[in-house]
């Protein structure tokens, strides 16, 4: 339900700038003038992000979303010029009082502090822009607009005074932290008020049922997202390290409310505490909740939850941080998975926040890791994967406090001076190699080699290829449940694409534009170039279907190969994809002019070794 009016009143939003902007390019778009009633014109400046956030192919909704990014950031984020000199003062008391004596702030150091505060502001803000276009936030767009708007003004959380500060130009804060059990409880609330339906609160006690209702009057986002904050507590780690308890199932299209009611006043960070949410989730599934014994002995406490899609697990989410399983509960939900048919995809995710969490014990200990753990944290064989929204932060903390020059000979199974750093320093001895790359440096024999270590890892796979035609690789990719795209189908309906009619095995490095020793915006010529130089080759076309066949990486991968027309005649490449359900096999637009960010992952041929 739709309501432009809350902002008319709020806001004056339709005799804004930014509306009346809007209104031109719809103007100009359709040949059509637009009604000067306010709340059309309010409605049509919205629909310009529902447009943006519900554009069914991928690759365009994220053009829409980082464009969207760029327009906030150039306007929200702090400039270099504008970060007070009082930042930089302060961390030189910080640096004395943390027993680093008196430092000199450096330029070198002042452009690495303003580094960081531009990018803590950058990823905070994005989370909130990821998190209200995602299909979690079901709220409508009028309150996420409110909602936006809203933390746009607010700075930090003061914990003693429960309130959030006013942000100012020159704060060097990031944008608040998203909790979306509380932004649920507020949107929830506010949305029930322009509405004029009856609010109920989870509240202990009667006065603070009034104290939010008084608030609710004003209508001020970050006065009730603090008090939403406040009042969801989390549990305590005593009572989290009991397990005992039970699961509860909530069947699709039953009541939403005892759920609901169920969550609210629990801390766990799930959007399912808010109505609305969690009767558009039920409304999709069934809804499993594991709740361990309060201090009565009553299964209360929410612990993990597991929301279907249909028959399929949509996700599964902990009440740890951004929504990982708490280091108890692991054992529960992998026991509870294995109930399911697609519980196995969980497994690693079990099994690697277990794993992590031992980790992070042995280092509190200050005891030695394994090199099968270094292996583990570094990633070097597999990506860790948790049930959160977020990267777990744990991997960040727990590698920040290592050295990776001293855990890289533990890691490669060699000496120190078989790493190589420069191409001057590799021998015949030389097992890893950690640098910028070089041409034939994919004919050195080096088992292991790296742009940095340990995030510049070139990933290899061996596949194979030919032997099928191209009905028989589509029969496949149906069969395994792997979504072709049209436009994927444009390329493999192409008299271009062929297959060879012999198998063999071919070796293939997936390497990111970064790697190549290129910066943002770097075109399909000079990434080609590039690569040819390194000793690499062009995909043969049916690389794209055969590697989406017998590899299940979920990354956005691009399939570097002679590039063949879509239906419009544009040149195209494969691309593999995950849309959250299932593998994907895409097709991008790859003109020899296109330019493509330094994170952009590319999937190249090694050329054969000579006889």
């Amino acid at each position: 339900m739709e309501n432009p009016n809350f902002l008319k009143n709020k806001y004056n939003l339709h005799n804004t700038p930014e509306v009346e902007s809007a209104v031109k390019r719809t103007e100009a778009r359709t040949r059509e003038e637009l009604p000067q009633d306010p709340e059309e014109r309010i409605q049509n400046y919205l629909n310009r992000f529902t447009e943006i956030i519900e554009r069914k192919e991928p690759a365009k909704r994220e053009q829409g979303i980082k464009a969207i990014k760029k327009v906030l950031h150039d306007k929200f984020i702090i400039k270099p010029e504008e970060i007070p000199e009082n930042y930089f003062t302060n961390q030189q008391r910080l640096a004395r009082e943390q027993g680093h004596g008196d430092i000199e702030i450096s330029e070198e150091m002042r452009e690495q502090l303003t580094e960081v505060v531009i990018t803590d502001q950058k990823n905070s803000l994005d989370q909130w822009i990821d998190y209200l276009s995602s299909d979690d936030a079901t709220y409508p767009d009028w309150l996420k607009y409110y909602a936006f708007r809203s933390i746009l003004s607010m700075g930090d959380y003061d914990k003693e005074r429960k309130q959030f500060s006013k942000r100012s130009k020159g704060t060097v804060k990031p944008f608040p932290d998203i909790n979306r059990e509380a932004l649920a409880l507020v949107l929830d609330a506010i949305e029930k008020k322009t509405q004029k339906q009856e609010i109920n609160i989870q509240t202990p006690n009667e006065e603070e049922k009034q104290e939010f209702t008084k608030l609710l009057q004003g209508e001020n986002f970050s006065k009730l997202y603090a008090f939403a904050i406040d009042k969801v507590t989390p549990t305590s780690e005593s009572e989290l390290a009991n397990v005992a308890g039970e699961w509860v199932k909530y069947r699709q299209g039953k009541d939403h409310m005892p759920l609901v009611k169920s969550l609210q006043g629990h801390g766990t960070g799930w959007c399912t505490a808010g109505e609305s949410t969690a009767k558009t989730q039920l409304a999709n599934g069934d809804f499993y909740v594991y709740y361990s014994l309060d201090k009565d002995g009553k299964s209360n406490i929410p612990r993990a939850a597991i929301r279907m899609q249909g028959d399929s697990i949509a996700e599964v989410r902990g009440i740890g941080p951004d929504q990982n399983l708490d280091p108890f509960i692991g054992d529960i939900v992998k026991t509870k998975l294995a109930n399911f048919s697609d519980g196995q995809a969980y497994e690693k995710k079990s099994a690697d926040m277990k794993l992590l969490t031992d980790i992070e014990k042995k280092t509190q200990q200050a005891k030695q890791l394994t090199k099968n753990e270094l292996i583990f944290l570094y990633e070097i064989n597999n990506t860790i994967e948790g049930f959160g929204y977020e990267r777990d932060p744990r991997i960040k903390e727990l590698r920040d406090q290592r050295n990776p020059q001293e855990d890289a000979p533990i890691v490669f199974a060699c000496r120190p001076e078989q790493i190589a750093y420069k191409q001057e320093d590799i021998n015949e001895n030389t097992k890893a190699y950690i640098g910028e790359l070089f041409p034939g440096i994919f004919k050195s024999g080096i088992e292991f080699i790296y742009t940095s270590f340990p995030e510049g890892k070139l990933e290899k796979y061996n596949i194979e290829i030919g032997g099928k035609d191209k009905d028989e690789l589509v029969e496949e990719m149906k069969n395994k449940n792997i979504y072709i795209s049209d436009w994927a189908k444009d390329l493999l309906n192409n008299k271009d694409f062929v297959t060879s009619k012999n198998s063999e095995k071919i070796d293939l490095i997936r390497l990111t534009v970064k790697d190549l020793g290129f910066s943002d915006y770097t075109t399909t010529d000079e990434i080609y170039k590039k690569a040819l130089e390194l000793g690499l080759e062009l995909c043969p076309a049916e690389v794209g279907p055969q590697l989406r066949l017998q590899n299940s990486t979920k990354e956005w991968t691009l399939v570097a190969m002679k590039q063949i027309p879509d239906r419009n005649g544009y040149p195209d490449v494969f691309s593999l994809y995950w849309n959250g359900d299932q593998l994907v096999l895409r097709s991008r637009r790859a003109e020899p002019s296109n330019g493509w960010d330094s994170g952009d992952r590319f999937v190249f041929r090694l050329r054969k070794l000579e006889a």
